[in-house]
């Protein structure tokens, strides 16, 4: 049973989130030889000022 966590910025739809899972629970299923079942996924969607990349927040440096 495969358990994938995925850490994405807050803002995506749930039509974004549903196309997400669907393709990577069908590579995980391909590439491991489980059923698709078996393949459980939690998103984790973050705050952009919980998140920086090379010393700065997200916010500050994507706006």
């Amino acid at each position: 049973m495969p358990l994938v966590t995925i850490k994405i910025i807050q803002g995506r739809s749930k039509e974004q989130k549903k196309g997400m899972v669907q393709d990577v629970t069908a590579a995980i299923a391909k590439n491991i030889g489980c059923p698709p079942s078996a393949v459980n996924i939690e998103i984790v969607e973050m705050k952009e000022d919980n998140f920086a990349v090379g010393g700065a927040l997200w916010c500050d440096s994507h706006k």
